[in-house]
């Protein structure tokens, strides 16, 4: 039987260690015919993989990239260097075998990380099928004509994905604690769960619909409390996290998921991203209390009503107001997402999201504003960028990564506004400044224990940081 090791690159472990749930779907799949291991980079030291490879001896080496960068204007961590330092680099040293890069990271840009990484092959989009197919060719000696599969000489692809299905998600089990050592994920980190792709929404900056196609393919509900039940069988009292791009569209599929989590009658935590104004309910939220939601993230990214409709969200200031207003009723923990500088804004537009947030999102919750939106290849704030002449079609924007800020109100005076901001208001936190010191955390920690806190994480760090602005600390 051939040999596919799977290696996560992925090595971030804030605000929370992810484990790889692509990879072990993947792992799934082609374990079926390989024997697969899998090497995580989260929590494994890249110094082992040599050891790993000649122990394993891998007929195929699989490169998963999951972020090209931090998104984060000023200093950005520009992960790729740091992938070819730790991962590509030592592979090449000890291994022949065909080399193979995917990931979400790597579709946005799958032709100039080729160039940059000088790979063998690379699987654009969702990988379940065509990496399998790719295995298949190479086992052969057949010649590679996949769709979806590049090599270090493809020019151009279209890295828009049309499913074939358009209504169902069919996939296996991740079963990712047997796939990787999940203890140290058991601390701090959380279980993935994927309960659908794809994206009918239609905001400017997002490559979710690029990546997983423009239509919701969605898993059957008791499918997935099966697999949570199964997954807590086995793991015990853990946080599962649902990996979709927006957890409440559609708004039955959600509601459905829940009622179904209810019937097992388990004692889990669950958390989520993006709550959908549009489709927020009384009854959504007490269904989520039930199932056992602690905590959820929601990314309006604006409250201007202009810069709303500017971004193509699909719901109102009045709908956000009312989902900030059921979120404070059901004491639902939430971390809040703003975007700033989207075309159109200035400083009127600013100001309006700041009255919302001073009106009606708790100071116990956490709002990221993050200073510009990162241009990607395929959204329509690329196609803005092409223009407005802030580009050209020719230019990678991979590194320096490229954001995009309004002419209106430039970068120096939006910083300068939420810099004010941040500083009244302990809650407000920059993206840039959104890492917390090692002594923050310490003390976080400590106080958890000491007051046996079971609140999320953040609630906690917001507690030091509130006290640390009123000592001077900060």
């Amino acid at each position: 039987m051939r040999k596919v090791l799977l290696i996560n690159s992925n090595t971030e472990r804030f605000p929370y260690p992810v484990p790889p749930i692509g990879l072990s779907l993947l792992s799934t799949i082609i374990g079926k015919t390989y024997k697969v291991e899998i090497f995580d980079g989260v929590f494994r030291d890249a110094k082992e993989l040599p050891s790993v490879i000649k122990a394993f001896k891998p007929d195929y080496i699989g490169v998963s990239i999951r972020n090209i960068d931090d998104m984060v204007i000023d200093n950005p961590k520009f992960y790729l260097q740091k992938i070819v330092d730790d991962f590509i680099f030592p592979i090449r040293q000890c291994s022949s075998a065909p080399l193979i890069l995917g990931g979400s990271g790597f579709s946005i840009y799958p032709i100039e990380i080729m160039r940059m990484i000088d790979a063998d092959y690379g699987v654009v989009g969702e990988a379940e099928v065509s990496f399998l197919k790719l295995l298949n060719a190479l086992d052969i000696g057949a010649e590679i004509d996949i769709k979806g599969v590049i090599n270090k000489n493809t020019k151009s692809i279209d890295i828009t994905y049309s499913p074939k299905n358009i209504h169902t998600l069919e996939i296996p089990f991740a079963e990712i604690d047997h796939k990787i050592d999940f203890t140290p994920y058991l601390e701090r980190g959380v279980y993935s769960i994927q309960t659908k792709r794809g994206c009918y929404h239609k905001c400017i900056y997002c490559t979710y619909p690029v990546l997983e196609g423009k239509t919701y393919r969605m898993r059957e509900a008791v499918d997935i409390a099966n697999e949570i039940a199964e997954a807590h069988k086995r793991l015990g009292f853990i946080t599962f996290e649902f990996v979709d791009s927006t957890f409440n569209d559609p708004p039955q599929h959600a509601e459905n998921i829940c009622r179904e989590i209810i019937k097992k009658n388990i004692n889990i935590r669950l958390r989520t991203m993006g709550i959908n104004p549009a489709h927020a309910s009384a009854e959504l939220f007490d269904l989520m209390r039930k199932a056992g939601f602690a905590q959820v993230d929601s990314t309006p990214d604006s409250a201007s009503p202009k810069m709303l409709i500017n971004m193509k969200k699909n719901f109102s200031l009045e709908q956000l107001k009312k989902t900030a207003k059921l979120l404070r009723d059901f004491d639902m923990p939430t971390m809040w997402f703003f975007l700033f500088g989207g075309p159109g804004e200035d400083e009127k537009t600013v100001h309006e999201s700041f009255e919302f947030i001073s009106e009606h999102i708790s100071p116990l919750d956490m709002v990221h504003m993050t200073v510009g939106l990162r241009v990607y290849r395929g959204t329509e704030l690329y196609n803005v960028g092409l223009a407005e002449g802030r580009y050209q079609s020719t230019d990678s924007l991979l590194y320096p990564p490229y954001f995009y800020i309004s002419d209106a109100i430039k970068k120096e005076k939006l910083e300068e506004i939420l810099q004010s901001y941040s500083r009244k208001h302990f809650n407000c936190i920059l993206s840039s400044e959104s890492t917390p010191p090692p002594q923050m955390m310490k003390e976080a920690a400590e106080l958890r224990a000491n007051e046996k806190l079971s609140e999320p994480m953040f609630r906690t760090l917001l507690r030091i940081r509130k006290l640390w602005m009123e000592s001077g600390k900060m």
